[in-house]
């Protein structure tokens, strides 16, 4: 496994690794420190103390032998060391020393009164949760000394735990909330950039965030200008062009209508009527470019439209209903209108038969058109793409080779593709695929 693949794959969850990896370590360390140093040396100097107290009661419960000793035993405990002593005449221990605690705490405590008593014991830590009971053997009795459980178990360390935890969360909140802050901005530029990349208007942008952000969206803005600048010039200088040559050919044709009858006038005519197709699909060409407003649209009623305008008989041209719901995306109508006219005009051209689908494939919907015809080479898919490029013209008929170009564009100015290949009829197959 590479070690890549654990790291986040957003920019906010890897921000957040940065911030977050020292914090905890830093957490853990201090942790570790406090309970290899602080705790422990203060858990043994506490259990030690304690059992010195306690030694000091036991020794003087064996030394005093008044009539009075057990009295006088519990009120200098309980004087001096806060200690209740009990004392049970004749009684015997069923239980001794040798069941070692299993706390930290309560295993030095152990150790320490094992160095320190001469006489048998057990502890009893758990019978009382605010007690620990050391109860020892004398031979005339059991004493059983109780103090107070905290004597040994410290609740400093669970205090540094809870302000660990306590200040790593409120840390790790602080660090969210600024975060998602810092992430916004670049959210949005890639929001914007790709609604820019589907050919959507891109109006509510604004330069927002660090210096970085701003400046990386002061070259998207300059870029968006840029390109549809260059649209409107390409429009605007296609469409003038094709606009001053019909001026000359309507002279031309009137010019024509006073000659005399012949096989010239014919050939004049039919060439003129040749530029005219031309110059329309100019114009076609260029208007594709224009920038149109974007609304939600259903394909399946694009295609059927477009299928019925052609008024073929089914056995021609035939439309396959999807199996899923398509949902409506937002579209360029005239755009899209244009690139399935010219897509189906081709197909049943230059073949007996065409058929149309419709496919929804994870994030994109896919415009299928299969025909039988004779197809186009592997070699000449990607040229044939490109504005006034024609193939031979026995497989292709006449034209200004701008059918696939504008088909193309269509699909480029909404972030998608159009792909030739092998169609399952035997001719071609055409793909337009449009992201969701």
């Amino acid at each position: 496994m590479k070690i890549h693949s654990i790291f986040p794959k957003t920019l906010f969850g890897r921000m957040l690794m940065i911030i977050l990896t020292p914090m905890i370590l830093v957490q853990v360390v201090t942790i570790l420190v406090f309970y290899e140093r602080h705790w422990d040396t203060v858990t043994r100097y506490m259990a030690a103390n304690l059992a010195a107290d306690i030694n000091v009661v036991a020794a003087r419960l064996a030394n005093d032998k008044s009539p009075t000793r057990i009295e006088n035993i519990k009120d200098f405990a309980w004087s001096y060391f806060y200690f209740q002593v009990t004392w049970e005449e004749g009684g015997i221990l069923t239980q001794f020393g040798d069941e070692i605690p299993k706390t930290y705490a309560g295993l030095n405590f152990y150790k320490s009164l094992n160095d320190r008593l001469t006489y048998p014991f057990h502890i009893d830590l758990t019978g009382d949760p605010d007690q620990i009971n050391v109860n020892i053997q004398y031979p005339t009795g059991v004493a059983t000394i109780k103090s107070n459980r905290k004597r040994i178990f410290s609740s400093t360390s669970l205090l540094v735990i809870l302000w660990t935890v306590s200040t790593s969360v409120l840390l790790f909140g602080i660090a969210l909330i600024f975060l998602r802050g810092q992430v916004r901005p670049i959210r949005r530029l890639a929001k914007a950039a790709r609604q820019l990349g589907l050919g959507r208007s891109v109006r509510d942008y604004q330069l927002e965030g660090a210096r970085e952000v701003r400046l990386v969206g002061r070259a998207f803005q300059t870029m968006r200008q840029r390109i549809q600048r260059q649209i409107v010039e390409r429009t605007e200088m296609l469409a003038g062009v094709s606009h001053d040559l019909r001026t000359p050919l309507t002279r031309m044709k009137l010019q024509l209508e006073y000659l005399p009858e012949g096989v010239d006038k014919a050939g004049m005519k039919k060439d003129i009527l040749d530029m005219e197709a031309m110059i329309a699909g100019y114009l076609n060409f260029a208007s594709n470019a224009v920038i149109e407003t974007t609304h939600p649209l259903d394909l399946t009623v694009v295609l059927n439209d477009s299928i019925a305008s052609f008024n073929l008989p089914v056995s021609r041209l035939s439309f396959t209903p999807p199996t899923t719901a398509i949902p409506s995306i937002p579209l360029r109508g005239h755009s899209i209108r244009r690139a399935v006219d010219n897509l189906i005009s081709n197909a049943i051209r230059y073949a007996p038969t065409c058929v149309v689908s419709l496919e929804l494939n994870r994030e994109q919907i896919q415009i299928i058109i299969d025909d039988d015809g004779p197809g186009i080479p592997k070699d000449q898919r990607i040229s044939v793409m490109r504005p006034f490029v024609r193939l031979d013209p026995d497989q292709t008929g006449d034209g200004t080779g701008l059918g696939l170009s504008i088909a193309n564009d269509a699909a480029l100015a909404h972030g998608g593709n159009l792909l030739l290949g092998d169609g399952p009829m035997g001719g071609l197959r055409v793909r337009v695929q449009l992201p969701i």
